[in-house]
């Protein structure tokens, strides 16, 4: 089984390095014509290809390249309407020759849609009928059979690929951009969430100057946060963490002795409600810190606490 596995990775690389040796000026055309056009990009292909097509679809408007998957079937019967003027057409068939998107080809030149084909066949009757045409022709499928197509569907997924990072890229679409389009992944939190969103604010392990070492150990142990915070929402005077905790009880073993003074920080970092998750997770990695207080450092109030490992 393993050799087998083994095997078909060997001839799809091989595919995809056959593949790339075939990308030439058209390719830039193509990226060129897409970026110009004023529509979306309308990816059409049946069967194994029509799956790839919707990948690729999706790829493309999760990259800022607005695009929309159609079968052929349902275009013939109906949803042709979707296809505007302005949008850029891309027929997949790995032969070239599937009948299915062979009979849109007349609508498309009648709606002078710019024609783009990915097959394996320059000279099918598709890449002739295409104003530019991407050759994905390979020499095996993987499959010993050469029946189920593997090689061919995997060199139109990477040309796909290869498309819509020329386009991000060229767009200089940044991290900011597919987080708009993927608020609820994890990067999209990251992002777009703003601290407020995510910050603690019940139950905030509030002690004062005067408490004992167990009354820290306690409301610190009561808080589920690690840390204590002298002081009251109007004003912080510090906050003992459970390192700092460690720390003093290594410079003083008897704990009669230690005082809030002793074992607390008086400096703590305070971010604004209103900075965004990745901003402040970023600070809380360089400091070396966990959790991180939130509200108004000049004047040193407190609205909540946001934890690092929440959720």
């Amino acid at each position: 089984m393993i050799e087998i596995a083994k095997r078909v990775f060997d001839i799809e690389i091989e595919s995809l390095q056959q593949v790339q040796g075939l990308i030439d000026n058209a390719f830039s055309e193509v990226v060129k014509a897409i970026l110009a056009a004023k529509g979306k990009v309308i990816v059409v292909g049946i069967g194994k290809s029509g799956l790839i097509g919707k990948k690729i679809a999706a790829t493309f408007s999760s990259t800022g390249t607005p695009s929309f998957f159609l079968h052929p079937g349902d275009a013939f019967h109906g949803d042709l309407g979707i296809v505007g003027a302005n949008d850029p057409v891309i027929l997949i068939s790995y032969s070239g020759e599937t009948d299915e998107v062979l009979k849109i080809i007349p609508f498309l030149k009648w709606n002078n849609n710019l024609i783009i084909s990915i097959t394996g066949n320059p000279n099918s009757t598709i890449a002739k009928h295409s104003h530019q045409h991407l050759n994905i022709n390979i020499t095996r499928e993987a499959c010993p059979l050469a029946l189920a197509p593997t090689s061919s569907t995997t060199a139109a997924l990477v040309m796909g690929d290869a498309l819509a990072i020329a386009l991000m890229e060229t767009r200089d679409f940044q991290e900011e951009d597919f987080a708009r389009f993927h608020p609820g992944g994890s990067l999209g939190r990251k992002l777009l969430t703003r601290v407020k969103d995510l910050m603690r604010v019940d139950n905030l392990p509030f002690i004062n100057s005067n408490s004992s070492f167990t009354d820290v150990l306690l409301r610190m142990s009561e808080g589920k946060l690690g840390m204590v915070i002298i002081g009251d929402r109007n004003r912080v005077e510090g906050i003992i963490t459970d390192g700092d905790l460690r720390r003093a009880l290594l410079r003083n073993h008897d704990t009669a002795k230690l005082t809030v003074a002793d074992m607390m920080t008086t400096n703590p970092i305070i971010v604004n409600p209103d900075e965004y998750i990745n901003q402040v997770e970023q600070l809380m990695m360089d400091k070396k810190i966990t959790n991180v207080l939130v509200g108004d450092a000049s004047v040193r109030n407190l609205v909540g606490v946001y934890q690092i490992y929440n959720g």
